[in-house]
């Protein structure tokens, strides 16, 4: 998606949450926008130095709230931000449970249709009407193994 449509859909996103889209929060998106995979705050920081760490994990949280950011929980002491999905592609996400590093991946669109089916399926089977899928796979990094 072009880096204007991610700011006006982050925009009104922020309107409909009664929030203003300042200069801050257009900043974090865009080194979230940036990035090839989801970052931590120190990360972020340090790709902005502009930023003020307290105002930017207050911002992240309101970003999160809106729906344009997404945050990754993993093993490691921080938690890793992405913009959220539908503002980029559909992906899934390697997560090492020793360094806490996280990537993305995709999967054939053969593959992803068979997943969303078999998703689909049990959710079906307990009542549950599933919207979309997140994947994480746990494991060691090449780095870690």
């Amino acid at each position: 998606m072009p880096p204007d449509d991610i700011h006006d859909i982050a925009a009104r996103r922020l309107s409909g949450s009664h929030l203003r889209y300042t200069a801050s929060r257009r900043a974090l998106v865009e080194v979230l926008s940036r990035s090839p995979h989801p970052l931590t705050l120190p990360q972020i920081l340090g790709s902005d130095t502009s930023l003020a760490q307290s105002s930017a994990y207050r911002n992240l949280g309101e970003l999160i709230g809106a729906g344009v950011v997404h945050r990754i929980v993993t093993s490691d002491e921080h938690a890793h931000f992405e913009l959220a999905e539908d503002l980029t592609e559909h992906h899934h996400h390697l997560i090492c449970t020793s360094c806490g590093t996280v990537t993305d991946f995709t999967v054939s669109a053969r593959l992803e249709k068979e997943l969303d089916a078999a998703l689909g399926a049990e959710a079906a089977e307990r009542g549950f009407t599933a919207e979309h899928h997140r994947l994480d796979l746990l494991g060691r990094c090449a780095d870690c193994a």
